[in-house]
């Protein structure tokens, strides 16, 4: 087994961008408008109708010729009304010289007229109106095809939906979409220390916290979380267990992958000739992270009928990627946020989003030792343009209540020591 060692942070989540860039996604199935939120879109949406169908008002108020506004304030003669959702009768609402239309927010601008006049600038008596301001041609309505021509493609393969593609699929006429089948990823505790949530822990034991967070977060990314039974430190055991995540989509461990005696994850990983991609990550918390892949199940039998194989011949088996997270809970979730979710995202057929951070100013000096890239739980507080963050107090990777009362991480580059208070900071957001 290939062992690289410790990478920077941007290297380690480099390379697991390049490989969640090459995963194939599962099958797709077709489901209902709503059910399809927060999946991603296994084939594109295109516009069945140009979008919008017709000139449209964006203004209420009159439908003019902007060449008879050259000079205002003008009296037009008012020669009819269109509303939203009617098309206008040629016959009355035909916009000569001289003449307007009386037109609503959403409706079809009428023939002949090449502008919308706000109400707010007209003065209306009887038949005719007072146009009190000029306007150019184009203004105030949107022409037709503006937003889409038909068959355009509105939203992307690979896209995940959220309410404005799914507004987008409503307004083609789309009741159900094609999705792609959610990755299935395994979660695996490792350790004796670690207990069931329902157990009373010895001594020297822990709840098992770090299965229940991790299958929050595989969720809440859009995937299923699966989670195996607690993985004593037996090689067996524990090879037996790794085995069965294997078969799902992606395999989270965690615990074990240090290098303390009974930090048994990797010699079992070598076990199964897992390819290592990086062993540690140059951040805090989590620098023990291990990413990999390895060859999970038997290989299939192909049946005799498959014209491009003899009978009897075997498929090479699927290389299956794995996470090997830190124990300590706070490691674990940090991790998982910024190296498991590009993962699961390329999984579930969507492109990995990029790691976006935001800025606010630092409400107290930060002191730290240089060398490592840290994700520190701390708290935005402020509004509108007075946001301001400061560290959450917290005693180490194993302080869950800190991280709840935080609401993001505060990153420190690795070279800096010193960060003073009022300087603009890095965050990034849970």
């Amino acid at each position: 087994m290939s062992s690289p060692g410790i990478v920077t942070f941007e290297e380690a989540r480099h390379s697991v961008e390049q490989q969640a860039a090459q995963v194939s996604p599962g099958e797709s199935e077709k489901v209902q408008l709503l059910a399809a939120v927060g999946r991603v879109l296994a084939e594109p949406i295109a516009a069945d109708r140009d979008f919008p169908p017709f000139p449209r008002a964006t203004r209420d108020g009159f439908a003019v010729r902007a060449e008879d506004l050259k000079q205002v304030p003008i009296r037009l003669e008012l020669v009819g009304e269109i509303r939203a959702g009617y098309w206008p009768d040629p016959g009355t609402c035909n916009v000569g010289i001289g003449q307007t239309v009386s037109i609503m927010t959403g409706a079809p601008l009428p023939a002949g007229a090449d502008a919308v006049v706000m109400v707010e600038n007209t003065k209306r008596t009887g038949k005719s109106v007072e146009i009190q301001r000029s306007v150019k041609t184009g203004e105030n309505f949107v022409p037709r095809g503006a937003e889409a021509r038909q068959g355009q493609t509105l939203v992307d393969r690979g896209t995940r939906l959220d309410h404005a593609a799914i507004a987008l699929a409503a307004s083609v006429g789309a009741s159900a979409l094609p999705v792609f089948r959610k990755p299935r990823v395994t979660v695996l505790s490792t350790g004796d220390e670690v207990v069931e949530t329902s157990a009373t822990p010895g001594p020297a034991q822990i709840r098992n916290s770090n299965t229940y967070s991790l299958a929050a977060q595989i969720e809440q990314a859009g995937a299923e979380a699966v989670r195996l039974p607690i993985a004593p430190d037996d090689p067996a055991k524990l090879r037996s267990l790794i085995e069965e995540g294997l078969k799902h989509d992606l395999l989270l461990l965690t615990g074990g992958v240090s290098m303390g005696k009974y930090d048994l994850v990797e010699q079992v990983l070598t076990e199964l000739k897992a390819e290592l991609y990086f062993t540690g990550a140059k951040i805090q918390p989590g620098k023990p992270i291990v990413f990999g892949s390895c060859s999970a199940g038997i290989p299939a039998r192909l049946p005799a009928a498959n014209p491009q194989r003899a009978a009897g011949e075997t498929q090479a088996p699927q290389r299956k990627y794995f996470f090997g997270l830190p124990g300590n809970p706070v490691s674990t979730m940090v991790t998982f946020k910024l190296f498991a979710q590009p993962m699961i995202a390329g999984l579930s057929g969507a492109k990995p989003a990029p790691l976006i951070f935001l800025k606010a100013r630092l409400k107290s000096e930060i002191r730290t030792k240089t060398g490592l890239k840290r994700f520190l739980p701390a708290v935005l507080s402020g509004e509108f343009e007075n946001a301001e963050v400061e560290l959450a107090a917290w005693q180490g990777s194993g302080d869950i209540a800190a991280l709840a009362r935080a609401n993001c991480f505060l990153v420190v580059p690795p070279d800096r020591e010193q960060i003073a208070a009022g300087e603009w900071v890095s965050l990034l957001m849970p």
